[in-house]
């Protein structure tokens, strides 16, 4: 009896497909009936390369043998599931297989998997395509009822062939071309670059240095609290005339860059009654659209630090083993226009379920799912539609599998709910013709915000204190407050998915990220994939949750800026190759003309890195002001090194992952020593301080202050120096070395004490006069550090220990820890910013652990916008604490036990 042979992409596919058709008994490693033999891959089991007889043996890291094109890609089995593959090809080659099904992932690289083993197989059987959006049974039996032709996929199977063809060419010859390069002055330096990869690291390079070029402007601001008969409130003075200027990203209506005018405004309103004029008008705001992949990283970033590999991971053991969610690897946040009725069945699914069932529920009463074309549209979609629910009840979910999915049921049911309408009120009060600005939101209707919890404001209470018409109010106080511009932010994953999504732009606007999808860096499926490789490769470091570029990375850029090859780190250049390998996907470009243009761009890279040595790149490049310490000759940055124009000395540019600035490097060579110095990684990736030194040799090496009598044995002279106190361990005198602090019995050859301490403790400078009182009470002031395994700042004492040792101590945890009342661990005060209207009592500023807050009695409210920290107001801070403390509960009282017997302070060591 003829059988069609169905291949899909992992076993766990193949054992859910199997249930569904039923009637399959279990072999080894497939299942068989009547009419189907059914098996699977293990994802990749073929890779591409050059045919044997042109593969070269000797010499592939050289420019002899580049560029490597291959006149044939060849297809070689991966070793590890080699076995996998003898299986489909002999049961391909079975003689009662008559057709093929294509079971795999429904998209570019399940496409590409099984066009490979069919490639290999040399087969000519007829082809079908299982197209699977969601795994529940019923939707695999909808999908064998609707199999597309193998005619409708060759254009996603070109764009598949392509896409992995275009990455081995640039990848292998640009990675060998810049190794070879690199590899010019001696040893093997490898050089891995990507058609994707690099463009990215070039996002985050270029907002790097912009990170590093930022100079601070001092800005200052007029505040003032005004009072009227109903109560006190805020206003912030600003330039009615002020327009945006295009050249002046940090010019604000609010901000005056001198301190004189500001002044000048507070001095002519001190004192002066206020006339008010206030304007009200009603607001809306619709709920964000569906997920597609990216978007769902993005938020799982955000809101729980997933990485972008993370958030795939549980969205696909979500769709695969436990079939709750939608197909995830898509680009499309709308659903098809025939899917009403399902949506409908996906909500009486939810209706049964807690916390869904109430919202379902609304949604299903009032009626609200109907055609819509920001949720229903056939043009929004291309093989898949948006992640949403299935109609399967989750069961046995990790917390973190709990998590992603309670944000794909809550959007889903939020996109159905009306928008959120607020009543925006702007109020202005003058002051002897100064305008002071004073603005309140109150949420009238939550619309989709109920799905999140969020509650109606009373129009009773309004955020604003009543004035009444024609009422005169009294300016009781005025503030001048000075403060500087921020350099912008560094990437995390959520804001760096965006960039990739716009091709180097960041779009926080959903409509118009819908329409640059096609043209990003990347697809959804690839670029989790894309930021790990760079962290691999060591050209990003992960801290927290930014993504830091390295001196790896800033000198690949240099290089490819040098050679002049913006084909592999323009954003916007390599964004139009995939916006042609999307066109090719619909059927508007040939597989020929691609890789035409492909070739092309191969040759040129390798050309452009044939034509210079290390030497001759063009850069900005410095003569530095110091002299070679060798010859007393003129020294030369260059590419990788600095080098001197008379002789042959020479220092490497990037030490332990770390670049030297041109001053650094100009005091090395003038002092012969410079530093500490913060930024050095060790191979762990642990970052670590040290002091730099030239030797007698002329050769740059580490020095960390143990070695404090120079390897000569030695001691130090301290004759001119001042003690900082007595050595807690053996009562001689501490005095201060470049690296370190130590005891003058801890150096030179006849050493009797042990007792040393870093000038630079977890990324904290430790200046004299901390470690005197430190030597003299035992304890410093409550100090900031960053923590060298979380990346989070904290604050703590240094403490001398019973044995002599520095180590921490941490703040006292304050009050029971109810919602109402939480602990302040490492959290420091900033500023009282004034007595709240109510009690008097102190509204403090804080700097929290995960960020500023303000914080009034028992309540805590955080700051929205943690840019303007230096900038919020008393009345700002009220309307916070006043939303919070409707949500809080009474602190529960501490439980006795093992929490209560604990000391007032935790030590560990430094």
């Amino acid at each position: 009896m003829a059988k069609r042979l169905i291949i899909a992409e992992k076993p766990s596919v193949a054992a859910d497909i199997a249930r569904t058709l039923g009637g399959l008994a279990r072999h080894d490693e497939y299942f068989e009936g009547d009419r189907y033999v059914l098996s699977s891959a293990v994802g990749h089991l073929l890779e591409i390369g050059m045919p044997e007889e042109e593969e070269v043996k000797r010499g592939k890291w050289t420019f002899t043998h580049l560029p490597a094109i291959p006149s044939k890609f060849a297809l070689r089995p991966l070793e590890k599931t080699e076995s996998r593959l003898r299986l489909l090809l002999k049961l391909i080659k079975r003689k009662d297989v008559v057709e093929l099904i294509n079971a795999c992932d429904a998209g570019r690289e399940g496409e590409l998997i099984f066009r490979y083993i069919v490639q290999y197989a040399k087969t000519t059987k007829p082809i079908k395509r299982l197209w699977l959006q969601s795994m529940t049974p019923g939707a695999i039996r909808e999908s064998f009822a609707a199999l597309r032709s193998d005619e409708a996929m060759r254009p996603l199977a070109d764009a598949a062939v392509c896409r992995s063809e275009s990455d081995w060419l640039v990848g292998i010859n640009g990675t060998r071309a810049m190794t070879a390069f690199n590899s010019k002055a001696g040893g093997f330096q490898l050089t891995t670059v990507g058609r994707v990869q690099t463009p990215t690291l070039a996002i985050l390079v270029e907002r790097e240095e912009r990170i590093r070029d930022f100079k601070p402007r001092d800005f200052w601001e007029v505040l003032a609290t005004f009072r009227a008969a109903g109560g006190a409130y805020e206003g912030r003075w600003f330039d009615e005339k002020f327009r945006k200027p295009d050249d002046d990203p940090d010019a604000r209506a609010e901000r005056l860059w001198e301190e004189a005018p500001a002044r000048a405004i507070a001095a002519k309103c001190e004192g002066k009654p206020g006339t008010v004029s206030e304007e009200s008008k009603p607001s809306t705001q619709g709920s964000p659209l569906l997920y597609d992949l990216t978007s769902l990283q993005r938020e799982a970033n955000g809101r729980f630090g997933f990485s972008a590999r993370t958030t795939l991971s549980l969205a696909q053991a979500l769709y695969e083993r436990h079939k709750v969610l939608t197909y995830p690897r898509t680009d499309a946040r709308a659903l098809p226009e025939d899917y009403l009725p399902t949506v409908r069945a996906t909500l009486e699914a939810l209706r049964a379920t807690n916390p869904y069932g109430a919202f379902a529920g609304q949604v299903l009463k009032e009626k609200w799912v109907k055609p819509n074309k920001r949720i229903f549209d056939n043009a929004k979609i291309s093989d898949h539609f948006a992640i949403i629910p299935t109609l399967q009840k989750p069961k046995s979910l990790t917390e973190a599998e709990a998590k992603l999915y309670d944000l794909v049921v809550k959007r889903f049911l939020a996109v159905f709910y009306p928008p959120a309408e607020y009543l925006l009120t702007t109020r202005i009060t003058r002051v002897v013709g100064e305008p002071f600005k004073t603005e309140g939101k109150v949420l009238l209707n939550p619309g989709w915000l109920a799905v999140y919890g969020k509650e109606a404001q009373s129009a009773d209470e309004p955020m604003l204190a009543k004035v009444l018409p024609n009422e005169k109010v009294a300016t009781e106080e005025l503030r001048v407050q000075g403060s500087q511009t921020k350099p912008p932010a560094r990437f995390t994953e959520a804001t760096l998915l965006s960039a990739m999504e716009g091709a180097g732009k960041t779009i926080e606007d959903d409509e118009l990220r819908e329409a640059m999808r096609e043209k990003g860096l990347g697809t959804p499926a690839t670029r989790a994939q894309i930021i790990e490789g760079l962290i691999q490769e060591k050209y990003v470091h992960r801290d927290g949750r930014e993504l830091t570029p390295t001196a790896k990375a800033f000198s690949l850029m240099t290089l490819l800026h040098g050679l002049g090859i913006p084909e592999l780190f323009s954003p916007e250049l390599t964004a139009e190759w995939e916006f042609r390998l999307a066109q090719m996907e619909h059927g508007k470009l040939k597989r020929a003309e691609f890789m035409r243009e492909i070739i092309r761009m191969t040759k040129h890279i390798v050309a452009q890195a044939k034509n210079y040595e290390s030497d001759t790149i063009p850069g900005d490049f410095a003569t530095l002001l110091a002299r070679c310490p060798k010859c007393g000759g003129e020294v030369h940055e260059k590419y990788r090194k600095f080098q001197c124009q008379s002789c042959d000395f020479g220092m490497w540019k990037i030490i332990a992952g770390r670049q030297l600035e041109i001053p650094e490097a100009e005091a090395l060579l003038t002092d012969r020593t410079v530093g500490p110095l913060e930024g050095f990684r060790s191979k762990a990736g642990r970052p670590f301080t040290a002091q730099l030194k030239l030797n007698d040799d002329y050769e740059v090496q580490f020095d960390f202050g143990d070695g404090a009598d120079g390897g000569s044995g030695e001691a130090p002279d301290f004759s001119g120096q001042e003690p900082l106190g007595q050595c807690p361990k053996c009562g001689g005198r501490v005095f201060e070395l470049p690296a370190a602090y130590v005891c003058e019995r801890a150096v030179g050859p006849a050493k009797t004490c042990d007792f040393r301490s870093g000038r630079v403790i977890l990324q904290r400078p430790i200046e004299r006069v901390q470690m005197q009182k430190l030597l003299a009470s035992g304890k410093t002031d409550l100090l900031p550090f960053v923590s060298a395994r979380t990346r989070r700042p904290f604050a703590a004492y240094l403490v001398r220990q019973p044995d002599g040792k520095i180590g921490f101590e941490f703040e006292a945890k304050t009050g029971a820890r109810g919602r109402g009342a939480k602990a302040t661990r490492g959290a420091t005060a900033l500023r009282v910013l004034g007595p709240h209207p109510k009690d008097k009592q102190p509204v403090e500023l804080h700097a929290g652990r995960y960020g500023p807050y303000v914080k009034h009695g028992g309540v805590n409210a955080t700051l929205p916008d943690k840019d303007r920290v230096d900038a919020v107001t008393l009345g700002e801070a009220v309307a916070l604490l006043a939303a919070k403390s409707g949500k809080t509960r009474s602190a529960r009282p501490t439980k006795v036990g093992k929490q209560a017997a604990k000391p007032a302070h935790r030590k560990r060591a430094a």
